[in-house]
């Protein structure tokens, strides 16, 4: 959880540092292997290296038993734009067989590593069709996803079914005696995303139009499948995403919307929290407006993708039901 004192901005320079170093050894590792090898050489038990334990759950429900994932960032109680990759972790990436990783510089680390790496690579934020402000693909109308797009994709359930897809076929490359197995569990994950979807159209269906206010823009893509409007203040959100406090007059426009029952539920991303999200909180439980707590990582406890959004989502329905 982020505290006053630790400010996203605040690390820059020293996530560049590491980035940097992280870039250099990677790139000495490449050195030394043959010029002709494109990727990494087959293996019956591939090494998946994700980003954080988000990806990792997806990475994990395709490769089973036939596969060994770690995860680099997987505490429920930190924020992930903070972290800081040890030397242990850039030798994780320069081992690994695929690399799932969410892309827009929401992990710049693995991004850069990733360059050098001769591990296949699953970006998600490349998976946005022609990265640019439409798709036309089923249940996207109205996402932004140009140069200032919101980076996380983890919440948009059709993006992550097409991760799974994307990491079935990467494994399947590296272990081909196994790529039907991957094939079926990518399959089976995306049964559980369409599940999670139909209970979003049933909540659009229900609520279509109803608004609600966001601490930060986490969950943008989720409630706009949901039919729901976040009418929080912009700079309020962008200030807490960018590890700034939110002014005075923006705390007050936010607080006054709770006051005066503007918006049915509050949307309380609880690894984003400084003063201004607490006054927030506090104000939402004072006067009865719902609260639905929301993590950027698994919750302790969870290991599974569709279990988490599935509780999340869950939190949504009673919270609207309220």
């Amino acid at each position: 959880m982020r505290t006053p004192s630790t400010r996203r901005r605040g690390n820059t320079l020293r996530r560049l540092a590491v980035t940097a170093l992280i870039a250099a050894t990677g790139i000495a590792a490449v050195a030394c292997s043959s010029s002709e090898e494109s990727g990494p050489p087959l293996n019956e038990h591939p090494v998946v290296v994700a980003s954080t334990d988000v990806w990792g759950s997806v990475a994990a429900a395709v490769g089973g038993e036939h596969a060994e994932v770690t995860s680099l960032f997987n505490s429920p109680g930190a924020d992930p734009h903070e972290f800081e990759p040890s030397m242990a972790d850039t030798a994780k990436i320069e081992d690994a067989d695929v690399l799932v990783f969410n892309g827009g510089h929401y992990d710049a680390y693995v991004e850069t590593a990733a360059q050098s790496s001769r591990a296949l690579k699953i970006d998600a934020v490349s998976l946005l069709p022609g990265g640019d402000a439409t798709h036309d693909h089923d249940g996207h109308e109205g996402h932004d996803h140009g140069s200032g797009a919101n980076e996380h994709v983890f919440y948009d359930l059709a993006l992550v079914g097409q991760v799974a897809d994307k990491t079935a076929e990467a494994l399947g490359r590296v272990a081909p005696m196994h790529a039907q197995y991957y094939r079926d569990n990518a399959a089976e994950f995306n049964t559980g995303i369409a599940g999670l979807r139909e209970r979003l159209a049933t909540i659009k269906k229900a609520h279509d139009g109803t608004e609600v206010g966001s601490t930060e823009p986490l969950s943008t893509y989720l409630l706009t499948e949901a039919g729901l409007v976040d009418i929080a203040p912009q700079a309020f959100a962008a200030a807490v995403e960018n590890g700034q406090s939110p002014s005075a007059a923006d705390v007050a426009k936010f607080t006054d919307l709770i006051e005066k029952h503007k918006i049915e539920a509050l949307i309380y991303n609880t690894q984003a929290v400084d003063p201004a999200t607490l006054t927030v909180l506090q104000i939402a439980r004072r006067n009865s407006v719902p609260v639905v707590e929301l993590t950027e990582t698994l919750p302790r406890g969870v290991t599974s993708y569709l279990d988490w959004q599935s509780g999340q989502i869950g939190q949504l329905e009673r919270a609207l039901a309220a």
